[in-house]
């Protein structure tokens, strides 16, 4: 691994060698906030009048090359801060070094948004979507604001229900999404049963979704990825927040020293003493229940051209729930992260990044029913290094590699009584190499080919992934896209219906081949009027040999574990509209999704007379036909702000209970078994699900000791029962099938001080 990370070195080094001897010139730094410090991602530099212009790296750094001398005009804008313009004077050969500070722009200048062409570029590429940090406050949500409920508000993401946050992506599972906080794998990021996820609102900077046909610098997963970068903190002052919530209180606070930045967030549930009044008149509340979770970054300046990071974060759930006089179940899982960053800038052609990370997630269920305890043990440790190096070789071409080697280790442990019923242990080292090559030959076309080549040592698996992505622009207003990629996974999270915390990871291994797949994508993105924006995709994609536990075997105790599983396969495919105002007093959204998602399993849906081990696609329960969700903001007054949501979506698919028999004189038993009839597997729908919630807001002062906001929520505001699902009652005949409701309306109050 660290001779391969040599060899890439050496080789970009030496092709940027004859830079030096060139007479052109070159421009390159950091964009930051000017009141936090805080970098700046994607960015929009370049030079006015010229065909030279460039966006932030995810380190919020730039570079120009190859611009003849002279006198030139530099700019730079970002959503919701004021341009920033100087003029320069570039020398034959000079390499400016010139970092910009923006100034964010005041509440009185908010109409008057600054969007460039080139900042439209980066944030609305094929299949990517930035989330801004502010509509994640700012949208209604049930007891606590969530980056996984913003995000669920996207075309192309559907919700399961009220009670979880697991991102379905076009199609994809929760696993097949990769999730990076600060470029570290994060395996399960869910509280409170999945109700909402584990990152921390006031601890994130950035949060960006690549929704399909990712670019090759990504990998290990066949559908999305996400993310997330906290904080560097505050570099000029001290400061903090504090916020008191009905489910969980908050508080970060950051600040700067003499070599750098620092930021602690943390974050625990205030529900105990709701809990413990309720245990007093109600049967069935947790007798224990809380969350925790805490991030942490500290930042290091080592030169100009050195930065180095040390990020964390740590978060975990416990509950005890009886749910019987002799029966209880625990809960206790979480996740840990460590990352270790090195930014280093070689010259003005090549940019480096090093990371070196850590990762641990952990679930330990147990259930005692009369006496008897159930328990299982599920851990997983990542610990893995990671190289990029951008290198600008000539105007026009951006040239990405990196490498991504690690060792993984999965572990699953079920007992019964004391006594192992199973056990696996898997060890694997994965490495991964990409290269890719962003080519503008002229102003109206950019080509993004792409490599990657994955390795995983359990099976000896080599898996080889193409990718490519195109942009043509006709004019100013329109941008035409495609992209197709071969995506690999080597992970299946083996999900439970009810809670979040019975969720188990499964690795591949000799015998059970990784899951792979192809992606097409078409999209369009017009500007048709000032300050609006209309995006459109169309997408298919293919998901081969998938793996999960064969829910047909009584007993795996004493079975290989490749014996353990089913292989199938699933394709989703479907239309996705956005619609945007992006400015002035008003502005929102509004998104509709076309799809269709389709699996089949072994012995699922086989005809009467078909062969047993055939099968036939179903729906899963997260396939919508269609979705459609609206976001509105409205700035009232100087201090008032209203935020509204509306939600419709066609209910997801189950397998309804047609009725039941009795079996009578039965020569081996004097029993009379009762024999349910179901039918095929997800054919039938609940009812449609849509739902309105909205929320008030009003900014103003604590005691003149910092700025305070009041938040005012309703969620479900006209209390729609949407159905969760249906319960049965086998005593009556027929079937009785009663429906278990979604939220109902629900006030909501939060208040936040910023000091």
């Amino acid at each position: 691994m660290h001779r391969l990370i040599s060899l890439l070195l050496t080789g970009l080094l030496l092709t940027s060698l004859p830079a030096f001897a060139q007479s052109s010139a070159s421009i390159n730094g950091y964009v930051s906030d000017q009141e936090t410090g805080e970098t700046l991602i994607s960015a929009n530099v370049g030079l006015l009048n010229t065909n030279k212009g460039t966006a932030t790296n995810t380190l919020g750094y730039f570079s120009l090359t190859d611009i003849e001398p002279g006198t030139y005009i530099l700019f730079c804008s970002y959503v919701g801060y004021q341009a920033f313009r100087q003029e320069i004077t570039l020398e034959s050969g000079q390499n400016l070094r010139f970092d910009i500070e923006l100034i964010p722009e005041s509440l009185e200048l908010e109409e008057i948004t600054v969007r460039s062409q080139r900042e439209e570029e980066e944030q609305k590429n094929i299949g990517r979507v930035q989330v801004q940090t502010e509509l994640i406050k700012d949208l209604p949500s049930v007891f606590e604001a969530d980056v996984f409920r913003s995000i669920q508000q996207l075309p192309g993401v559907k919700a399961a229900s009220d009670f979880s946050s697991g991102l379905y992506i076009r199609g994809g599972s929760p696993d097949q999404t990769l999730i990076l906080l600060d470029r570290t794998t994060v395996y399960n990021p869910s509280h409170f049963f999945g109700f909402f996820s584990t990152f921390n609102p006031d601890a994130i900077k950035d949060v960006r979704l690549y929704k399909g046909g990712y670019p090759a610098e990504y990998g290990g997963r066949l559908g999305s990825v996400l993310t997330i970068y906290n904080k560097d903190g505050n570099r000029n002052e001290t400061s903090g927040s504090v916020t008191a919530g009905m489910l969980a209180s908050r508080a970060s606070i950051e600040g700067p020293y003499s070599k750098g930045s620092w930021m602690f967030a943390a974050r625990r549930s205030t529900l105990e003493p709701l809990l413990a009044a309720l245990r007093q008149t109600i049967d069935g509340v947790p007798s224990k229940f809380y969350f925790y979770d805490f991030n942490g970054k500290v930042n290091f300046d080592a030169s100009a051209n050195d930065k180095l990071s040390l990020a964390f974060y740590a978060g975990q759930d416990r509950v005890s729930f009886p749910f019987a006089d002799d029966a209880e179940f625990e809960l206790d899982y979480g996740n840990q992260t460590l990352s270790g960053n090195w930014t280093h800038i070689f010259n003005e052609k090549l940019f480096a990044n090093f990371v070196a990370t850590g990762s641990r997630y952990f679930n330990f269920p147990k259930f005692e029913l009369g006496g008897t305890p159930f328990t299982r043990s599920n851990n997983i440790f990542d610990f893995s290094f990671k190289g990029d190096l951008e290198y600008q070789p000539a105007s026009g071409h951006l040239i990405k590699t990196g490498v991504w080697g690690g060792i993984f280790t999965f572990k699953l442990q079920d007992t019964f009584d004391g006594s192992d019923t199973f056990s696996s242990r898997i060890q694997n080292q994965y490495a991964s190499i990409y290269l890719q090559d962003e080519w503008r030959p002229d102003e109206r076309w950019i080509f993004t080919p792409g490599l990657r080549l994955n390795y995983f040592s359990d099976g000896d698996y080599f898996r080889l992934e193409p990718r490519i992505s195109l942009e043509h622009r006709p004019s100013d207003r329109l941008r035409l896209q495609a992209a197709y990629g071969r995506y690999n996974q080597f992970l299946t999270l083996i999900s439970n219906e009810a809670f979040s915390g019975f969720d188990v990871w499964i690795t591949s291994a000799d015998g059970v081949p990784p899951a792979y797949g192809d992606q097409f994508i078409l999209g369009a993105k017009t500007i048709p009027f000032e300050n609006y924006g209309f995006d459109l995709e169309v997408y298919y994609r293919s998901m081969e040999d998938l793996f999960e536990l064969d829910p047909f075997l009584q007993d795996v105790a004493g079975l290989p574990y490749p014996e353990i599983f089913r292989f199938g396969d699933g394709h989703a495919y479907g239309i996705e509209a956005f619609f945007e105002k992006r400015a002035g007093r008003f502005t929102g959204f509004i998104g509709y999704t076309l799809s269709y998602t389709w699996r089949k399993f072994p012995g699922y849906n086989a005809g009467i007379f078909d062969d047993p081990s055939e099968a036939r696609y179903y729906p899963p329960k997260y396939d919508r036909r269609h979705d459609i969700n609206l976001v509105a903001n409205y700035q009232l007054s100087e201090r008032w702000k209203f935020t509204g949501s509306f939600n419709f979506a066609t209910g997801q698919a189950y397998t309804e209970v047609l009725g039941r028999y009795t079996q009578f004189d039965l020569p081996w038993t004097n029993d009379q078994p009762k024999v349910f009839t179901v039918g095929k597997v997800n054919a039938s729908r609940l009812p449609n699900y849509h739902r309105m919630d909205i929320s008030f807001s009003r900014s103003g002062s604590f005691f003149n000791l910092g700025e305070s906001e009041l938040q005012l929520q309703v969620i479900n505001v006209y209390s729609r029962r949407n159905i969760w699902f249906y319960n049965y009652d086998f005593d009556e005949n027929p079937v009785q099938a009663n429906a278990v409701s979604l939220l109902p309306i629900l006030p909501a109050v939060s208040y936040t001080v910023t000091f």
